[in-house]
């Protein structure tokens, strides 16, 4: 079993998470993997941009062949779970309502800013169209 820290800025998901596999269960390997991983997603255990473990960090936590984590890697970022980064690493994709959420945390920081600067919402809302072209 690994267990996988998500980032300790990424409260409330600072509580590790398990990953196991059982090698007498019927599923692969890559696909107990690959299960897990979205399930923490999913629950929000793993939290967008969370840098998952390296291929050969997790086939070794787990007693794995590389190529077997690998291929859940690769189903979770054919699936849109993960985004691969070349040389800087797997990381949970931002999606769905992930985006929202930022989006609203970014349009709360936009409009304290334009408060403390003086301006009022249609200002506010001028600036964004303008800025979307």
């Amino acid at each position: 079993m690994t267990v996988l820290r998500p980032r300790p800025e990424a409260a409330p998901y600072g509580v590790p998470v398990h990953i196991a596999v059982d090698p007498a269960s019927p599923v692969p390997p890559y696909e107990q993997v690959q299960h897990r991983i979205e399930a923490l997603i999913a629950d929000g255990s793993l939290p967008p941009e969370h840098r998952l473990p390296t291929v050969r960090a997790l086939a070794t936590d787990l007693g794995l062949a590389a190529n077997t984590v690998a291929r859940a890697y690769r189903e979770l970022e054919q699936a849109g779970a993960v985004v691969t980064r070349g040389r800087l690493g797997t990381f949970v994709a931002t999606r769905g309502a992930d985006r929202e959420r930022e989006a609203v945390v970014a349009a709360r920081q936009y409009a304290h800013r334009l408060r403390e600067l003086g301006f009022d919402a249609d200002a506010a809302a001028r600036f964004a169209r303008d800025a979307f072209g």
